[in-house]
């Protein structure tokens, strides 16, 4: 694919982090338990026996991050909401010392001539509705419109774009089939009923948002990666499709109107997962409340899936990562560079589901590698791995896709999950010792695509 960097005038360029892995202060200022707290706190859990309570220590140096942010010459950042933070127990009484967290980090972000994107939900459940039901729950729905509305109520004059969810797949499904988030389920009915509970909330709380936040974009973010059979034989070109359909049409054909995916219900049924019937849990009027329109999708994308059939072997079939020869190398993660992928996610998206606007709001790679004795960061892995997706998507608006921001995954080194600090996101080095920040190379670069980025429009 041939670099080009390409973008129209207005696209926006930022940087996305999420509550639990950067804020630290897991029990201050009244502050509730979160499922991660209570997660990363249970030896075994998490790589080292790491936790968030710390992290990035954001929530005492946000504005040392905001002013960062604006040096790097970030036009918006992405950040998620801690729901404990603002209602304790999940509903009722509102933490006020929360809320003014927020409403100072908006005002700053603002002054900086920095856009807001708000995530609602990014994994952080209160510890208090999971020890109500959880997300299998539909109470758990309920309460979030009501902690949205709290929400954007207080935030809703200056915040103009709004997610709802980040990847509510891992949440089903990581944290509730494969038990490796919190809180840690191994159930597939489980998944399902959480999957379900998780739309129907996005789509009640979309209209509430337009209505606490006039003029304010609404909009719902999915991790889409590029699934392809390792062959043209019908056995891989199925696993394909079966993991196409849990992961991603399942929660891709109900948002635009179309239902849950008839083949994904029957493979589930098949498996005992589902009755006969199906979901038990969809009510009259669920699956219209989750198809209200939307204003714009946000997409993660991080790798390619190749599939490749092993029963044949004497293994059960499963996910493998095969790619040629020239492909350029692999993260940390384990997860190939293939940027490509997110091309032909892009059109994807905007030929088969016809979305209105999109956003990339996460891309980005874990290389780890501290600062030199220069002080300096060279990551050149990093860059190389954000100019080849920046060229893909570029070619991807060439042919039509509706492409309106690129949001890097990580602004910080931080608190990887179940990896705990093993992994390094970050286009900003953080000493998880004293906090230090030290921009990476990458950061510069960025910096400096941005500036050329801003000087093509002057000229235009």
């Amino acid at each position: 694919m041939t670099e080009t960097f390409d973008f129209p005038a207005g696209f926006v360029w930022g940087a996305a982090t999420s509550s639990y892995q950067i804020e630290g202060a897991w029990d201050e200022d009244g502050k509730g338990e979160s499922i991660w707290d209570r997660f990363s706190h249970t030896p075994g859990r998490v790589r080292d026996g790491d936790t968030g309570d710390v992290a990035c220590d954001h929530y005492h140096r946000w504005a040392e991050d905001v002013a960062l942010m604006q040096a790097l010459g970030l036009q918006a950042y992405r950040f998620s909401v801690s729901w404990p933070r603002i209602l304790p127990a999940g509903r009722g009484a509102v933490n006020p010392a929360g809320l003014d967290f927020y409403d100072r980090l908006v005002d700053g972000l603002l002054d900086a001539g920095i856009e807001p994107f708000v995530t609602l939900y990014h994994w952080d459940l209160p510890q208090a509705l999971q020890d109500e039901g959880g997300w299998p729950a539909r109470s758990t729905a309920e309460a979030f419109v009501e902690y949205a509305d709290v929400l954007s109520r207080r935030l809703g004059d200056r915040v103009t774009h709004w997610i709802t969810h980040n990847e509510p797949a891992v949440t089903a499904y990581t944290a509730h089939f494969h038990g490796a988030h919190a809180p840690g389920v191994r159930d597939m009915a489980t998944a399902l009923r959480v999957a379900h509970h998780l739309l129907l909330s996005h789509g009640w709380t979309v209209e509430l948002l337009r209505r606490n936040s006039p003029g304010a974009e609404v909009g719902i973010t999915l991790n889409v990666n590029y699934s392809v059979p390792a062959s043209p034989g019908a056995a891989d070109a199925n696993l394909a499709r079966r993991h196409d359909g849990m992961w991603y049409r399942w929660f891709l054909d109900p948002l635009v109107g179309h239902g849950y995916p008839a083949d994904v219900v029957a493979d589930r049924v098949a498996e005992g997962a589902l009755p006969p019937e199906g979901l038990d849990v969809v009510h009259p009027g669920d699956m219209a409340a989750i198809a209200v329109p939307i204003d714009f999708m946000g997409v993660n994308y991080y790798r390619r899936e190749v599939f490749r059939d092993r029963a044949a072997a004497g293994n059960l079939p499963q996910v493998v990562f095969e790619p040629p020869q020239s492909a350029p190398a692999w993260t940390e993660m384990g997860w190939e560079i293939y940027p490509e992928g997110l091309y032909h996610v892009l059109r994807r998206l905007h030929q088969e589901y016809q979305m209105p606007k999109l956003y990339v709001t996460e891309n980005g790679c874990s290389f780890s590698g501290g600062a030199g004795a220069d002080g300096r960061t060279n990551d050149r892995r990093r860059i190389d791995y954000l100019a080849g997706h920046f060229a893909a998507a570029a070619q991807a608006i060439a042919h039509g896709a509706p492409l309106a921001g690129y949001f890097v995954w990580s602004l910080f080194d931080n608190f990887e999950w179940a990896h705990g600090y093993a992994q390094r996101f970050g286009i900003v080095w953080v000493d998880f010792e004293t906090g230090e920040r030290i921009p990476k190379e990458s950061a510069l670069w960025y910096q400096r695509f941005i500036f050329a980025q801003s000087e093509k429009e002057i000229e235009k």
